[in-house]
């Protein structure tokens, strides 16, 4: 029998005619979505009364990519993570100096050998079709994530555990075949609600990879490919309604176009690009209605080599191209100073990063000797190097979209020419690039970019097993020493040990040169200064984005 959640009396909503921003006319893109509400008045309250929250307006984001999987535990994008973000929980999260807390979870327990996680759940939870979340549901996610027909990007996070036992609908535990350091964190998986995904054969080609339900703060209301999405505050959240009605994505693939939205409130926020943020936003129109914010990113850029390549796949190919590269010529030139350089996977300056690591400081003479040793030679003197008549050719690929990687990737090719390297740049719409190329490793050099987690765990992007169809490690990567060492530090809880054990495993991927690491870019967003609330903090600005608001005098669209 199903146990249906009652709805709050007085919460229907009614077609009330276009939404108009301002002056401008209708819409279109909020237009078509906002058929079903009308906007409602603050309510009186009576003195010492809470006020009632009450979801008002709509912010729009942009980005250059769509999302390609909005179910979380398959999306391994930025877009669909962001998306999949705004839609479901998991038992914990991060907070905005980047401590693991409770999530859906209330508390939890670990036993004194690591083995066994339990967590208390709160019972305060509905997915968005009412129905109430159970220890059912964490369960049966888990084992899907588990499941091998799942084909799951991020399984090595999980592959520890031996079991999930369901207690009661309120408690459940994890068993462990063997303890796991960052456990605690990596629980925090979006959890798909078991009543709808049970009967699902195909994931990823379900209606659900398209039409997510979740537990958090916005449900999902549309999705138009290559256009926007749209998403609609959850009124019964069970920590508070968002304050603000709708999160709309725009999917802009220029940069430059993005910029000009924002100028004239076409969107609300966006990335900007160094450029962007130290000249294109100087304007007293610009700074009167947008707010600029710096800090360094948990990100880095770099040059990934297919190590399946017959050219790529010598390592001191890669070492002379990584140390032909002028990396403060490129961050001077392309980032504007806007970025720091770094030589590994972690975050410069924690305790897990190796300053003493194979760093591949510009020394082009070093880069030329490393190419002789490989055998290739300029032997017919064109400028460019072969090997048994083959010449030093390599074709960059990049996304489309990025400015920054375009221009990168233009700096790299002019570096490596010195070299006697020819190459040709191949920049692709995001959904071919990561679907004909980088999951089918259809490509030679690629310029992209990873998010560095707040674990040092590194088993997803470099552990040889990860370098499977769908996995992260599409470089194809494989060191035994590596794999060994990320294998102790998911076991290892002492602090000391951890740090000597990732700065070790930072040094052997230095050496190995299978990415160029560039540089950690300076995040750069910008937000429409009718925005409120926004509050920086070491996680960024957008861990509290339920507390946003926009004050009724600066509101642009009414439901």
């Amino acid at each position: 029998m199903r146990t249906v959640r009652k709805k709050t009396p007085g919460k229907k909503f009614r077609f009330s005619g276009s939404v108009r921003y301002k002056n401008r006319g209708p819409l279109p893109i909020l237009r078509v979505v906002a058929l079903s509400f009308v906007f409602l008045s603050h309510p009186a309250v009576a003195v010492g009364e809470e006020p009632e929250i009450i979801p008002r307006d709509a912010y729009v984001s942009a980005g250059i990519g769509d999302a390609r999987v909005l179910i979380p535990f398959l999306a391994d994008d930025v877009t669909s993570s962001s998306i999949c973000n705004l839609v479901y929980n998991g038992l914990t999260k991060v907070d905005k100096d980047l401590n693991v807390v409770p999530d859906l979870a209330e508390s939890w327990e670990i036993s004194e050998d690591g083995l066994e996680i339990v967590f208390r759940l709160r019972k305060d939870v509905y997915w968005h079709d009412g129905e109430p979340f159970t220890a059912d549901d964490v369960k049966f996610t888990y084992d899907l994530i588990l499941d091998p027909v799942t084909a799951c990007p991020y399984v090595s996070s999980y592959s520890q555990i031996k079991t999930v036992e369901v207690v009661d609908q309120s408690t459940v535990r994890f068993v462990y075949s063997e303890p796991y350091a960052p456990a605690i964190l990596k629980l925090g998986m979006g959890i798909v609600p078991k009543h709808l995904f049970r009967d699902v054969e195909d994931l990823r080609r379900s209606v659900y990879a398209r039409k997510p339900v979740g537990t958090g703060p916005y449900k999902f209301v549309e999705w138009k490919t290559g256009e926007y999405m749209v998403l609609e505050a959850n009124e019964d959240y069970f920590l508070h309604t968002p304050r603000i009605k709708r999160y709309v994505y725009r999917i802009i693939p220029d940069q430059s176009v993005q910029f000009l939205e924002l100028v004239t409130g076409g969107i609300d926020s966006m990335e900007l690009n160094p450029y962007q943020f130290l000249y294109r936003s100087e304007t007293p129109e610009f700074r009167e209605r947008v707010k600029k914010y710096r800090y360094l990113s948990r990100s880095y850029t770099f040059v990934g080599y297919n190590l399946n390549d017959p050219i790529l796949g010598d390592k001191r190919v890669r070492q002379a191209l990584s140390y032909a590269i002028n990396e403060k010529d490129l961050i001077d030139s392309v980032m504007l100073g806007q970025a720091e350089p770094i030589s590994g996977p972690f975050i410069k300056g924690s305790a897990y990063y190796n300053p003493l690591a194979r760093a591949y400081d510009h020394d082009i003479l070093k880069a030329a000797m490393l190419l002789r040793e490989a055998g290739w030679a300029d032997v017919d003197g064109s400028g460019v190097l072969s090997k048994d008549g083959r010449p030093l050719h390599i074709v960059i690929a990049t996304n489309q979209g990025s400015q920054v990687r375009e221009d990168v990737a233009t700096v790299i090719q002019s570096h490596w020419a010195k070299l006697g390297v020819s190459s040709e740049i191949q920049v692709i719409a995001w959904s071919a690039f990561l679907n004909q190329f980088i999951d089918k490793r259809n490509f030679q050099a690629v310029i992209l970019g990873w998010t560095i987690p707040t674990d040092p765990d590194i088993f997803a992007v470099w552990h040889s097993s990860s370098a499977v169809t769908g996995g992260l490690n599409f470089v194809s990567f494989s060191n035994e020493e590596v794999d060994a060492l990320i294998e102790r530090g998911r076991r290892e809880f002492c602090p000391e040990e951890r740090k000597e054990i990732y700065q070790k495993a930072h040094a052997l991927i230095a050496e190995e040169a299978p990415y160029t690491f560039l540089f950690s870019p300076y995040s750069l967003p910008a937000v429409s200064r009718r925005v409120k609330g926004i509050v920086p903090a070491p996680a960024g600005i957008g861990y509290n984005l339920i507390e946003w608001y926009v004050p009724e005098e600066e509101i642009r669209y009414r439901f």
